[in-house]
């Protein structure tokens, strides 16, 4: 009898019912990466890679923050994060899984209520899960539903501090988060305000600093901006009051027991940070290629998001993947996004704008896709 006996029936679990997933080769025009801004492959990437290198950076850390890791250029970059995104203070994380891993796990104590959007991420459920607090869910983007959860809570008996939990950018579905009634919220109710703004980082909000910029000053608000992403490089950075920082950094698993990030990518960051500060170009760029998204959207009977994330809802797992893998045919790579990932029944296509593509692909995929709906 094989040790792998019980994990080969699990693979064929998945197999039967159409849930498998496995890794395939990066083919065809990009439609589904989140290198919003084409920074990744980028040659200003590349320039500031070996201008780093060339100063003697080092591309390994070589311990944990708290060993022997803390390297200067983390510092360089954690005060420039912070002046960046408005905040008092910022903590460099490997990445944003283990940023939301903190977050929720170090800072929500035992008798404090998490409350989050009903579409919160993977990583910030995990996170809950290793924390002490309960946590309770709240209709997606209602801050009504949130203020009566909340004060239910109250009625029932919770004494402890409250945690909003929101992202700015719903990853799958491209919608915004109603970011000035959930800090209304929070202000009136005494709560802390976390706001995951992966998918706003670099893109929106005033000059691409994100959608919670008007509020990033404030106390009891702690934005999280994966790095990633628009970006281009690879991390996430926790900006919040000093106290919360300071409270991460003594507390939080996936910080003091994880080997620092690269000391070389921090670097490369902070002059990505100092780029956009200076050129909107490439975020405009983007902004201009979303508008015309919705237009070509809208020209096939599709409701665009207003975000640059389109999904396009097509229930059922074969319908979903036959979709793509005809999309796939043509030569544009726009994937299926299936449960456990979304709702089973919510199953859909998810377009992902970003600058690699030429311009003239978006018309391109627009036509495919109709021809594929039709």
């Amino acid at each position: 009898m094989s040790l792998l006996n019980t994990q080969r029936g699990l693979l064929q679990a998945l197999d039967q019912r159409g849930r498998s997933r496995a890794l395939r080769p990066v083919a065809g025009v990009d439609f589904a990466s989140n290198d919003y801004l084409g920074l990744a492959g980028s040659d200003l990437l590349r320039d500031l890679t070996r201008a780093a290198l060339e100063r003697g950076l080092s591309p390994g850390a070589g311990a944990a923050r708290l060993l022997r890791g803390n390297h200067d250029a983390f510092t360089a970059l954690e005060t420039a994060a912070a002046a960046h995104f408005g905040s008092g203070a910022a903590l460099y994380f490997g990445a944003g899984y283990t940023a939301n891993l903190a977050l929720f796990s170090a800072l929500p104590a035992a008798r404090d209520l998490v409350l989050h959007d009903a579409l919160i991420h993977a990583s910030a459920r995990d996170g809950m899960r290793l924390g002490a607090a309960e946590t309770r869910a709240f209709a997606h983007n209602d801050p009504q539903s949130a203020r009566a959860a909340l004060r239910h809570w109250r009625a029932q008996g919770g004494k402890g501090q409250v945690w909003l939990a929101v992202e700015s950018v719903y990853s799958m579905d491209g919608d915004f988060a109603p970011l000035a009634d959930l800090a209304a919220l929070a202000a009136e109710e005494q709560a802390f305000l976390i706001v995951d703004e992966a998918h706003a980082t670099g893109i929106w909000g005033p000059e691409g600093r994100g959608l919670a910029a008007p509020f990033a000053h404030l106390e009891q608000v702690v934005t999280l901006h994966t790095c990633g992403k628009a970006l281009g490089v690879q991390g996430a950075l926790v900006c919040a009051d000093p106290v919360l920082v300071a409270l991460l950094v003594n507390r939080a698993r996936s910080f003091i027991y994880a080997t620092a990030p690269s000391p070389l990518l921090a670097e490369v960051l902070r002059g990505v940070l100092a780029h956009l500060e200076a050129d909107p170009t490439r975020r405009l760029a983007l902004l201009a290629r979303v508008a015309q998204a919705g237009d070509l959207a809208r020209g096939i009977g599709l409701a665009p998001s207003g975000s640059q994330i389109l999904p396009v809802i097509l229930p059922g797992d074969a319908a979903c993947l036959a979709a793509a893998a005809a999309l796939h045919a043509q030569g544009f790579d726009i994937r299926a996004i299936r449960a456990p990932t979304v709702p089973k029944g919510a199953e859909r296509l998810r377009l992902s704008l970003t600058l690699n593509p030429p311009a003239s692909a978006l018309p391109a995929a627009f036509t495919a896709l109709q021809q594929v709906l039709a």
